[in-house]
């Protein structure tokens, strides 16, 4: 995975809109080290290949970052956003700590995943 670039990154959405695609979002705050600290309140999402079709998407501010998909009924909001991988068929961008861990990440593909 490499930093984002905001330019690649929003051509990507950009070729996205009003397609059928399928979304990946999950969001981690200690979920997966609680046991390590009791002092850690841990917290967790996740929804996987949950069929969407979004009119506009955009991705903005400097790192971290936020990318907003706005749906017939309402948005889809992801913030946090550090990483992206170049991919023909999806995009897929992820945030994480200082440590290199994943706390959040964010994917769209025309196949489920």
């Amino acid at each position: 995975m490499k930093l984002i670039d905001k330019e690649i990154v929003q051509k990507k959405i950009d070729e996205l809109v009003d397609e059928d695609v399928y979304l990946h979002l999950e969001m981690t705050l200690g979920a997966y080290t609680a046991h390590q600290d009791s002092s850690v309140h841990p917290s967790s999402n996740f929804v996987k290949n949950i069929r969407i079709k979004y009119s506009h998407g955009k991705i903005t501010d400097e790192s971290p970052y936020r990318v907003g998909l706005k749906l017939e009924d309402g948005w889809i909001y992801t913030e946090g956003l550090t990483h992206y991988d170049e991919n023909d068929k999806r995009i897929i961008l992820s945030g994480n700590d200082k440590d290199g861990r994943l706390v959040v990440a964010l994917q769209i593909s025309k196949e489920k995943f």
